[in-house]
């Protein structure tokens, strides 16, 4: 199985377990000019922008670890564009959260990184 169907497979199971876990999920794959957020969900009265990470193991760390400064970056402006774009959700608090996927072991890490103060 090559990378992108091994990514959406882990993605889709991610979203289940997400759904499980009361998210509503609302876009999948979203993608803009500024990057691409793997899911938008909403946890209650808050929005969700969620990086899902795979691995086959931990050897090299966790999925959460892959998620560096420059990944959230890209992660912030995308989300800043779907915000300016979706206006109905433009005053409702927002996080970012990462699943890590590691072997057979799914990892919730809710308010895993925040916008920096000076952006």
């Amino acid at each position: 199985m090559n990378k992108r169907k091994t990514g959406a497979l882990y993605e889709q199971r991610a979203a289940l377990f997400l759904e499980n876990e009361g998210y509503r999920v609302l876009e999948r794959n979203f993608r803009c000019r500024q990057g691409e957020i793997d899911l938008i969900a909403l946890d209650g009265k808050c929005l969700v922008f969620l990086e899902i990470k795979y691995r086959r193991d931990d050897r090299l760390g966790s999925g959460a670890e892959a998620v560096g400064f420059a990944k959230q970056q890209r992660i912030i402006r995308c989300a800043e564009y779907y915000l300016a774009k979706h206006a109905q959700y433009a005053a409702m608090p927002c996080r970012f959260d990462v699943v890590s996927v590691c072997g057979g072991k799914t990892v919730l890490y809710k308010d895993a990184f925040q916008v920096p103060a000076y952006v």
